[in-house]
């Protein structure tokens, strides 16, 4: 077995001693052993796919990356490729954004009717809430819709956001660069060391006045008040919590970066700030969960700068027009060009024994395939990343019985190390190990 050095050896003779450069034996002996920090994410693409230009050629390893996938080619061993998964909710746009992450069998039959399930992203938020600031990050790229209906009589609800914290409670997403850097580091100014440990003595002090204020004050109240002070209580102790977290992550280096002022005119500068602020939040480990959208479902947005200048929603709707659906494609095309950015970042980015990308899951995809006939069929999905030892990417697996995209969201919880009984309208895991055809 080899020899285990302590970090300070120091080699002593000829009346010189000189400090031994940092080696490999001065790691400890069970370094190799400590898991690696999982993480997930969800980079949900709007108003379905030109499938003619997505789906996959081949199976297994000897597939062929087609027009859309091509700007992901650097990451195709990380890529684990899916065909012939069913929406788990079909009903026109709602059921798309509504049911990827929640894998609900049925939502609201009206506006004012809001039902999904439990989003998975907030299943492993709770899971890793006692190790991170934040359970989870909830960021898109589009302004929430007024209240009432926007899409087949049913709640905006549907199409403003991925998660749900109950079946009936869904989250909004921060579409606001400014008020994400004030969630992950308060209203500092900036990611400086000196700045952040300011603002936490500050709440540290505020809190210390707090806590012993509600002790005096519920000796004076009566039993009702006082569970209602205690569930107060426990909200106060989360954030104590989280300042404590802060403390002990207080001297990790961040690069630098300023408070935003807002969100950028251009489209691009804007996507450019939410995903930096997502990869600043995942590596100095304020969350392990982030859920994102790109654009929602409906989105209008043009893309003249890629020779697109119709809104995105209407061109969905296509009639399969070859040319039409051309056009299409290359809005999608040009996501997974984002994406793929995105991506570079992650792999850059080190992390225990590997990189960010290697230490997690990304669900990337639409919850529409063919977006003329809002179809559920076949969705356009795949999984990204190493998942930390947990995910055989390489491939693309194809399933003949239309499986739910519930039980993928199954899978997603169990490689995560957070098995669960049930998703949404799960009937089982789906296997992406192995599978008798590939």
């Amino acid at each position: 077995m080899a020899k285990s050095l302590p970090r300070r050896t120091m080699l002593k003779g000829m009346g010189t001693t000189l400090a031994l450069p940092f080696l490999d034996a001065m790691l400890p002996p069970m370094r190799a052993a400590v898991k690696p920090i999982q993480r997930f994410q969800a980079f949900y693409v709007p108003n379905g796919m030109a499938m003619e230009y997505w789906s996959p050629k081949g199976e297994g390893k000897d597939f062929e990356m087609t027009p859309i996938l091509e700007p992901l080619a650097p990451y195709r061993d990380q890529m684990l490729l899916f065909s012939g998964i069913k929406a788990s909710w079909n009903y026109i746009h709602a059921g798309a954004s509504g049911s990827f992450l929640t894998g609900t069998p049925r939502g609201g039959r009206n506006e004012i009717e809001i039902i999904a399930d439990v989003s998975i992203d907030q299943l492993l938020g709770r899971h890793f809430a006692q190790e991170t600031q934040l359970a989870s990050l909830e960021i898109c790229m589009d302004l929430p819709a007024n209240a009432g209906a926007c899409t087949g009589n049913l709640s905006c609800a549907y199409l403003d956001t991925l998660c749900w914290r109950s079946p009936t409670q869904p989250l909004p997403m921060d579409w606001n660069p400014r008020t994400v850097f004030e969630n992950l580091f308060g209203d500092s100014g900036s990611t400086d060391h000196a700045a952040r440990a300011e603002r936490l003595e500050e709440h540290k002090s505020i809190l210390d006045s707090v806590t012993g204020k509600l002790a005096d004050l519920k000796r004076e109240l009566g039993p009702q008040d006082q569970n209602k002070l205690d569930e107060f209580a426990d909200a106060v102790r989360d954030v104590e919590r989280r300042i404590q977290r802060a403390e002990e992550q207080s001297n990790i280096e961040l690069p630098a970066m300023n408070q935003p002022l807002g969100a950028p005119p251009v489209f691009e500068d804007h996507l450019a700030l939410m995903l930096d602020l997502q990869l600043l939040a995942l590596r100095s480990d304020l969350t392990r969960v982030v859920s994102f959208m790109i654009s929602k479902e409906q989105s209008p947005r043009p893309y003249p700068q890629i020779g697109v200048p119709e809104a995105h929603h209407p061109l969905s709707h296509h009639n399969n027009d070859p040319d039409l659906v051309a056009r299409m494609s290359k809005i999608n095309r040009y996501h997974a060009q984002l994406f793929s950015g995105y991506l570079a970042k992650l792999r850059a980015t080190p992390d225990g024994d590997g990189s960010l990308l290697d230490h997690m899951i990304i669900l990337y995809g639409a919850g529409i395939s063919n977006s003329n006939a809002h179809s559920g069929d076949n969705l356009p999905l795949m999984l990204v990343g190493g998942g930390a030892g947990k995910l055989k990417g390489g491939r693309h697996l194809k399933y003949p019985n239309k499986p739910s995209q519930a039980n993928l969201l199954m899978t997603i919880m169990d490689k995560m190390g957070y098995p669960v009984e049930k998703v949404g309208g799960s009937t089982g895991k789906l296997p992406v190990d192995t599978l008798p055809e590939v």
